[in-house]
């Protein structure tokens, strides 16, 4: 499974982004879809997940009611909307994949695609 990350870039605090996470492979649809982040100088943090079917999902505390997270399985893409989005929030995201569900471990995590970068100004 090879996975694209893409949808950064410059938004003022309180407004939105949808970062979309395209894969290939045919057994993506197989695999839970997760999200990451890493803000400068801190480490990389769990954000969300969707399972395999779509009809579970999680998200860290700090994410919990603003962030969505989804995916069309027959897109082989996945998304994140982000909305009241805060500088806090400001960070490279990453989408992965999982075989299990649940997992929010970066050592559980089967495929990263790579980064895009989403800047929140205040």
């Amino acid at each position: 499974v090879q996975l694209q990350a893409s949808g950064g870039g410059l938004v003022q605090a309180g407004g939105s982004l949808r970062l979309s996470c395209a894969a290939s492979g045919r057994t993506f649809s197989s695999y839970a879809m997760n999200w990451f982040r890493q803000a400068p100088g801190k480490e990389r943090e769990f954000v969300a997940a969707i399972s395999w079917s779509g009809g579970s999902t999680a998200y860290a505390n700090s994410v919990k009611g603003r962030f969505t997270i989804s995916r069309d399985k027959a897109k082989n893409t996945g998304y994140l909307q982000m909305n009241s989005l805060k500088p806090e929030d400001t960070a490279v995201y990453y989408c992965a994949a999982a075989s299990r569900w649940i997992t929010t471990k970066i050592d559980g995590m089967d495929y990263w695609g790579k980064g895009t970068l989403v800047t929140v100004s205040s």
